[in-house]
């Protein structure tokens, strides 16, 4: 048996929206709804957070919600990974990011089911690839031994920071990319957490309409119906890599 594992990175010094991740909704923190639904899929997760004294309130968290974390580099993203997921001996690892707060478990586990299937360390299934799903759905799975093969050859900046540029960028002719699809193209819609903005969007899908305690489908049903909400945050741009 694999052992597999999700893995989230998450720290306190965003850029456009410090602190975000222990922003509260309704009495929880975006990590808080986070966690949960990443859990929903019925796998471990680790936090990949950093050593910076600025994280501890992260540490504090995972200690309280008995999470395992790691503390590793802030800007090596890809080292963070590599050691967390060596240190907990995982086979297979899922990365998400913890501003995604709405992300839904159970795709993760069809993901992995499919991934799991394949049998195939070579294998980079990315929900990413084919950009169907609203951006905050957002999950990667590879083998440990693909993310050895991108730490150990990673050598530009976007590829350490990022964690899996080595797998998607074609740097090696014998990586299998799958795109993980939604059945409709909703990769418009952003539930992801970036800036004041979005947090307003995510504030109210969880008051007003319990987005949290709903699957994709049942999020991307409340956005058809109401322009207003999909407004709130549609002029914002995703960070580019290497931003």
């Amino acid at each position: 048996m694999k052992k597999v594992g999700i893995i989230s990175q998450a720290r306190m010094t965003s850029t456009r929206l410090p602190g975000k991740v222990l922003k509260e909704i309704n009495g929880n923190s975006l990590l808080k709804y986070h966690t949960d639904r990443v859990l929903q899929s019925g796998y471990p997760l680790y936090i990949a957070t950093t050593v910076n004294t600025t994280d501890n309130p992260i540490v504090d968290f995972c200690e309280k919600a008995e999470i395992p974390y790691y503390r590793g580099s802030e800007d090596h993203v890809l080292s963070r990974y590599y050691e967390c997921a060596k240190k907990n001996e995982l086979d297979v690892i899922v990365r998400v990011t913890s501003d995604c707060p709405l992300i839904d478990g159970e795709q993760i586990k069809e993901g992995l089911d499919f991934y799991l299937a394949q049998d195939n360390e070579w294998l980079y299934l990315s929900s990413g690839l084919s950009k169907t799903f609203p951006r905050g759905f957002d999950f990667e799975i590879f083998s440990f031994y693909l993310l050895e093969q991108a730490f150990e050859n990673a050598t530009t900046e976007p590829e350490v920071e990022h964690v899996t540029p080595y797998m998607y960028l074609d740097r090696d002719a014998r990586i299998e990319k799958v795109a993980y699809k939604y059945h409709q193209d909703k990769g418009t819609y952003r539930i992801t957490v970036d800036t004041p903005e979005d947090f307003e969007l995510v504030q109210q899908l969880i008051v007003h309409y319990n987005a949290h305690l709903q699957g994709v489908n049942g999020i991307v049903d409340i956005l058809d119906k109401d322009e207003k909400l999909v407004a709130i945050n549609a002029h914002i741009e995703q960070k580019k890599l290497g931003e």
